[in-house]
């Protein structure tokens, strides 16, 4: 699918995936998800628009927060996932809106793969 067809998916203005963005950042933080971060990366690459960063402290949280993510950008926004990868080892979810990716990180993992460091000329945009 190319980017311009992911990003047409979803009937979100380009200006208001920001506000999807934060909107996930704050459901990581009251799910006790470990330093979100939203990254601005639409002028870097076409992939996405926007990616958040958040690690958990062990696979179970991984999975519980996976969920809260995805059941809270579907009842609260109307915005259907449109592929999930890694939820059933759990230590690494890479979560698929089109313009917004989700990165869920056992901490251990995020560490290791280190995306901030990949993304480190791409601005970090406030969570709230």
């Amino acid at each position: 699918m190319t980017s311009s067809k992911r990003k047409a998916v979803h009937k979100v203005h380009r200006r208001r995936w920001l506000d999807v963005a934060r909107f996930v950042a704050k459901v990581c933080e009251e799910a006790k998800g470990l330093n979100p971060v939203v990254i601005k990366v639409k002028d870097i690459t076409p992939m996405a628009d926007y990616v958040v960063v958040v690690s958990c402290h062990s696979d179970t949280h991984v999975k519980a927060l996976t969920e809260r993510v995805v059941e809270g950008l579907k009842k609260e926004r109307g915005i259907t996932l449109l592929h999930e990868e890694g939820a059933r080892v759990r230590r690494w979810v890479l979560l698929d809106y089109g313009a917004l990716i989700v990165h869920i990180f056992y901490q251990p993992m995020r560490e290791f793969y280190d995306l901030e460091g990949l993304w480190a000329d791409a601005p970090r945009v406030s969570a709230s």
